[in-house]
């Protein structure tokens, strides 16, 4: 009944036919630009493959500060600090900055452990704000004014670096021109739960793919935040840390290229960290990330524009701060795909529809994109591939989420840093419930979800009654991604209630 209703509003008003037809052709253009960009990615990493890899013989022990940028990272704080002193340098030649905004036990904990590592003879200092201004951003603009490095090194509170990090990163500094080191990230707890394990799969796309590439063909990168280390005087030129964006790494990465530092990408050397255990940390992650991303862009891309660098690096740029943009556009496509099934059946838009079979195009260079970055990394890469569906829905089912952090930025709406919280989660016998951070309260965005996934639910069954069947696999991928976020958002804030009330 309800088929039939839908069927005989639709058919009975052409207006709303045109409108929804231009509309998925535009968001479909959109998802097409930027998903057959991969292709070119892939060309380009084809092209690099088998280049000789150099890495220059300097011996030099320069003042090093590795700056460690925390607010309440309670659980994961003393495995950072304990491998930063577990370090091979001098420590005569190493200052290490515990920049502590922390408002609850963390700061005791820091306290704690930088006291007993004092007493070993490291240069370690606790530099705790109260305001938390600026965000990261501010405390690492705050630590740099009393630092002694030469060169600076940063990282989460989440990572794990290894202890020859400086003894590998450093000899690249001995061309003068060279501003950052950055090095790949790799995932402590990638085999943790299906969410982390399509993580990893997510961001290997960034660090084999995307940096390796970027690096390789004269384009720019960005410094990650994390697990990277800085020449001083590179970022001191660039104009130093910037907190008008929520991404202040991408911000300076750019302004700092755009003055004609050289940045290098080792995709051979590893610093590891934790992924997000549960949804809603993941959540806040992708929401800064986005949100950031697009505040850049705005911030930077006449500055690209304007400069002198070649017109490929401005293009490419663009797409580099631009890319976050399809996050509307597929949760636009989601929402038109169930009115387009009834409007096929009314027949007359066969020419359309078969133009429109040519972006599918899209999702093979995506395909294309992610074999190659888990083909590269890891000798089981097949197993790991086979996440590449759960991938795609879990992108259509995060549209909702990071569709909202496009707006924001696009309409200057400021909001505060929230940093992605870390419990430790190593192993599958770890867990996250019944910890400090873990939410507790929904939002709209949970709630809109769920309804999502019950309107894709909708087209799905739609799809099977008219025997669409061409269409069911995006159906079903726009159902399964927004029914997947919703229930695992759900079932977190009810299990983190129970074990609180």
């Amino acid at each position: 009944m309800i088929l039939a209703f839908f069927r005989q509003e639709i058919i009975e008003n052409p207006y709303f036919t045109d409108f929804v037809l231009y509309l998925y052709f535009i968001s479909l253009l959109i998802l097409f630009t930027f998903g057959a960009h991969g292709y070119v990615m892939v060309y380009h990493y084809i092209r690099q493959r088998g280049r000789k890899k150099t890495v220059p013989s300097h011996d030099a022990e320069p003042v090093v500060t590795i700056q460690l940028p925390v607010f309440n990272e309670y659980y994961v704080v003393g495995r950072l600090i304990d491998a930063i002193c577990a370090m091979d340098y001098p420590k005569e030649k190493l200052e290490i900055q515990v920049l502590d905004d922390s408002t609850d036990e963390t700061y005791d904990e820091v306290q704690q452990l930088v006291g007993m590592y004092q007493a070993l003879g490291f240069d370690i200092k606790h530099i705790h704000r109260k305001d938390r201004s600026g965000f990261k951003a501010g405390a690492l603009k705050h630590g740099l004014t009393t630092a002694r490095g030469e060169f600076v090194a940063i990282f989460d509170a989440d990572f794990v670096p290894k202890k020859e990090f400086l003894r590998r990163t450093l000899p690249y500094f001995v061309d003068p021109k060279i501003g950052l080191v950055q090095t790949r990230w790799e995932h402590l707890n990638s085999d943790y739960s299906l969410l982390t394990r399509t993580q990893a799969l997510a961001l290997d796309g960034h660090f084999v793919m995307e940096q390796t590439v970027r690096n390789g063909a004269g384009f720019f990168i960005n410094f990650n935040g994390t697990g990277g280390i800085w020449r001083r005087s590179c970022i001191e030129d660039a104009g130093n840390w910037h907190a008008d964006t929520l991404t202040e790494d991408l911000d300076l990465s750019f302004r700092a290229q755009l003055k004609g530092w050289k940045f290098k990408y080792l995709d051979d050397f590893t610093s590891p960290a934790e992924l997000p255990s549960e949804v809603t940390a993941l959540k806040s992650q992708q929401f800064r990330w986005t949100k950031g991303a697009i505040e850049t862009a705005r911030k930077l891309l006449p500055m690209v524009w304007q400069s002198d660098i070649p017109f490929r690096v401005k293009v490419h740029s663009t797409f580099h701060l631009t890319n976050n943009i399809v996050f509307p556009f597929i949760l636009l496509a989601g929402i038109l795909n169930v009115p387009l099934v009834f409007i096929k059946q009314q027949g007359g838009h066969e020419m359309y529809f078969a133009f429109m079979s040519v972006f599918v195009l899209a999702f093979i260079g995506s395909f294309l994109f992610y074999l190659f970055s888990q083909k590269a990394v890891y000798p089981d890469w097949q197993r790991r591939l086979l996440l590449f569906p759960l991938f795609m829905a879990g992108s259509m089912g995060f549209a909702v989420n990071n569709s909202r952090a496009v707006f924001e930025a696009l309409f200057k709406r400021k909001s505060e840093f929230v940093r992605t919280p870390k419990y430790k989660i190593e192993q599958k016998k770890d867990s996250w419930i019944g910890k400090k951070y873990v939410t507790r309260k929904t939002d709209w965005v949970v709630l809109a979800e769920v309804f999502l996934a019950v309107y894709c639910f909708f087209g799905v069954v739609s799809t099977l009654y008219f025997m669409e069947i061409a269409a069911l696999p995006f159906h079903m991928l726009f159902f399964f991604g927004f029914g997947f976020v919703s229930v695992m958002s759900v079932r977190q804030v009810l299990a983190a209630r129970k074990i609180h009330d």
